[in-house]
């Protein structure tokens, strides 16, 4: 299959798992050799399929600003596959937490299963809320499904509100439809909004305002990503654990690539 065909598949069929996406995309770049016109291209197409990907911003970013871009896509993709952020996340939370997810996210739903302690609120995000009770329960987590008209109640009497992010920037952060309202609830409450966030995730303030700009719609309620301002964030979990925003933001490797601010038609 051409390299160029191949990436065609891989945003077809990846969904929203970015560690995925971001193997497979690597893979794909890295047949490409060192072409850098084919590169622009490649990465350009992929972010125009999945736009709210900050993994995929991060990979494409260092492929075009490497002068190794083969070997900076596998080490990209390398990264990613030995991401800490589940374990420490699985770490992290607090003893017999309530806790109250959206959806089924990616990180999330890594860590919770080794916590059998918990009581885990799943609100049926994108109609994938049932999929991550089913698993939970598999693993003698007590787990709830809980439809989205319930969010704000579920969210409130929670201990601790979970949120993950596909990508997250100095202003903000994306998550999914659901994730504003969760967070501002929270807020409101009392109850900590912790948003993880793993490798690859964090992107300076340019490459975060080229994302965003990706996702402005007219009729944002109508979205299945969310922006969310970063001032509802009380913590990020990432490689390094939970960490205040100012912490986390410093954390950020993600280089600038201007090639990739332009969509590929």
């Amino acid at each position: 299959m051409h390299p160029i065909e191949r990436l065609r598949y891989v945003a077809r069929a990846s969904g929203a798992d970015h560690g995925l996406l971001v193997r497979e995309t690597a893979a794909a770049l890295a047949s490409l050799g060192f072409d850098p016109p084919g590169l622009v291209t490649a990465c350009r197409r992929i972010i125009d399929r999945h736009p709210a990907s900050g993994p995929l911003w991060w990979l494409s970013a260092r492929v075009l600003t490497s002068n190794d871009p083969v070997g900076e896509a596998w080490r990209a993709a390398d990264e990613i596959a030995d991401d800490p952020t589940p374990d420490e996340l699985a770490h992290a939370i607090p003893d017999e937490a309530a806790v109250c997810v959206l959806g089924w996210p990616e990180l999330v739903g890594e860590a919770l299963p080794r916590r059998g302690d918990l009581d885990v609120l799943v609100v049926d995000a994108l109609g994938e809320g049932s999929g991550l009770v089913r698993r939970l329960q598999r693993a003698d987590v007590d787990a709830m499904d809980v439809p989205m008209s319930g969010l704000g109640t579920a969210v409130a009497e929670s201990d601790l509100v979970l949120l993950e992010c596909s990508a997250f920037g100095p202003s903000g952060w994306c998550g999914v439809a659901g994730s504003r309202a969760a967070s501002a609830v929270g807020k409101h409450a009392g109850v900590p909004v912790w948003v993880v966030s793993g490798i690859g995730r964090l992107l300076p303030a340019r490459m975060w305002d080229a994302l965003a700009a990706r996702l402005d719609d007219d009729m944002p309620w109508e979205a299945d990503d969310d922006i969310v301002p970063s001032d509802l964030c009380d913590v990020i979990v990432g490689p390094k654990g939970p960490l205040p925003l100012a912490d986390a933001l410093r954390q950020i490797d993600c280089p600038v690539a201007p090639e990739l601010y332009k969509p590929s038609t």
